[in-house]
This record gives C-alpha cells, sequence and structure tokens, in this order.
C-alpha cells in the first residue's frame, strides 16, 4: 500500500527552485532522502508538510490529499527536525501535556516507555537540554500518538553514534513489528545504509534518482588504484574521477567493471555514490 505520494512538487524561491519533484513511498518502509546542502531535501520536506506553501503539485498522504485534508493528515504523521526550537524556558513536561491534547491516539504507555529509552528527564527546560536530546525528545513526541508515517529532518545529526545505533533500532522496530513508514533526510548516508529501503537523491531541486537501495547501490562500483593503470576506454567511463599522488578514486556502473582490470572494484556504499555524483556534475 502506498503511503506517501508527491507529484510534481515545485516551489520558487530568488535563488532556487524545487521544480518537479515527483517521487512515492510503501507503507512500512523507510525511505532515505539525501542531497547535498542546499539540493532541496529540507524546501521537500516543508513544501509536503505546508509548512511553506508549494506553488505547484499534488501531496497525497495516507490516501489523504494535503490540499483538502491537511487536519486530518496531520493526526496520522509524526514530523521530527533537528533545527526544531521550543519555549526554551518550558520544561518537557509541560510541552507534553499541551501537545497531547492535539492527538486523539495519544498513547501515554508509549510515551513513558520513550521517556526512559531515550534517559529524557520532563523536569528539565528545553534550555537545559543538548541538541541530541532536543531530537530524542521530539522523537518520543512524534512516536507516542500512533504516527503511521515519521517524517524524519536530520535527527540524528546531534547525537553520539551510541545513541544514533539505539535510534536506527527503534525505526527498524516500528517498521516491522507496527508498520510505521519513515521518511528519513539525513547527511548521514550509513545510517541510511543500515536502515533504508529506498533512497530518493536531490540534487539541484530535482530528483535524480529515486528507487530501492539496493538497485541503486548495485549499478556502481567504486574504483581506486594507480592513475597510470587506467586506460582510455577505462577513463571515458569513470564517474566523478580524482586523482591524488598518482591514486585513482572513481566510480563505475557496475555493467562497466570489465575496463577496471588491474585497479582494486569494490561495492560503493551511499556516501561514495553520491560524492562522485555531485563531482561529475560539477565537472
Amino acid at each position: 500500500m502506498e503511503i506517501l505520494r508527491l507529484d510534481g512538487l515545485c516551489k520558487q524561491y530568488p535563488a532556487f527552485r524545487l521544480e518537479n519533484v515527483s517521487f512515492s513511498m510503501e507503507a512500512g518502509t523507510i525511505m532515505g532522502l539525501i542531497g547535498r546542502n542546499g539540493a532541496g531535501k529540507t524546501t521537500t520536506l516543508k513544501s509536503m508538510l505546508h509548512l511553506v506553501h508549494p506553488d505547484a503539485g499534488r501531496i497525497t498522504i495516507c490516501g489523504l490529499d494535503m490540499d483538502t485534508d491537511e487536519r486530518a493528515i496531520r493526526s496520522r504523521i509524526g514530523f521530527v527536525s533537528g533545527g526544531a526550537s521550543y519555549y526554551q524556558r518550558k520544561r518537557l513536561r509541560d510541552l507534553t501535556d499541551v501537545t497531547k491534547d492535539f492527538y486523539p491516539g495519544w498513547d501515554g504507555e508509549r510515551y513513558a516507555r520513550l521517556v526512559r529509552q531515550f534517559s529524557l528527564d520532563e523536569n528539565k527546560r528545553v534550555c537545559e537540554l543538548s541538541e541530541g536530546m532536543k531530537v530524542k525528545y521530539q522523537l518520543a513526541v512524534a512516536m507516542s500518538h500512533k504516527a503511521e508515517l515519521l517524517i524524519l529532518d536530520e535527527p540524528t545529526s546531534g547525537l553520539d553514534p551510541v545513541s544514533r545505533d539505539e535510534l536506527l533500532d527503534t525505526f527498524l522496530t516500528l517498521c516491522e513489528q507496527e508498520g510505521v513508514s519513515i521518511l528519513f533526510s539525513t547527511h548521514i548516508t550509513s545510517d541510511l545504509d543500515a536502515c533504508a529501503d529506498t533512497i530518493t537523491y536531490i540534487q539541484n531541486g530535482r530528483v535524480a534518482v529515486s528507487g530501492s537501495k539496493q538497485a541503486l547501490t548495485g549499478a556502481y562500483l567504486s574504483v581506486q588504484g594507480p592513475d597510470a593503470a587506467c586506460g582510455a576506454a577505462l577513463r571515458a567511463k569513470l564517474i566523478g574521477a580524482r586523482s591524488h599522488r598518482g591514486e585513482l578514486d572513481a566510480l563505475i556502473r557496475a555493467e562497466d567493471a570489465g575496463l577496471a582490470a588491474g585497479l582494486a572494484v569494490s561495492p560503493a556504499n551511499l556516501e561514495q555514490i553520491m560524492v562522485h555524483l555531485e563531482r561529475e556534475a560539477e565537472a
């Protein structure tokens, strides 16, 4: 079942345009949203949530149209942003008491469990929390009203490696055991290597790739080795090639791997794919 669909989403700013962004995701899956700074990831998320108003396009969430059913949609989704701000002098307990009244499906037992899991002190004021703890509080709230779709904008950026690993386990459990869907925008592509089912890659305000993570990572290979061993035929097929001190670092499509005899060829991860595709776009 389809949980989210964007068709032709556009947003114009003086120095940037989000152009015809279209993708979809299935229920119970995790989609990674990647792209360099300024590519349009956050603009995409904010436009689809009407936190900024898109100029064109249709957004369908949980089978409902965002233009006509926004209130119903908001009760079925959770949004977490690494850059979110709260009333700095308010205690977490007071914020939660206000927030939970907006959600008929609020699950107090789950919230209490998440507060314990994330080691949150509800008597603390927002200004007393680290950036990582602020993200954990947002997650506890978002995951406590039985949201069908979690939309996460850089949620792990302020967390230590152990906390990030715990959150990824939580995300996988939510998907596998409760059918929750997660749209996960991040610069930490290793998190997506660990948990994502599909990837949408935004480049300069447009969707460059959207599909299964396995298909994307299987389409490319990393090539490394002596630059002198790279013949003309291979060089013509390299993507985002860079050479330092005579050592080559590049990407190649899997079907062209036979040209790389004599060089080290290995599977490419998401970070390598994104870095080399960006280099190629700038060449």
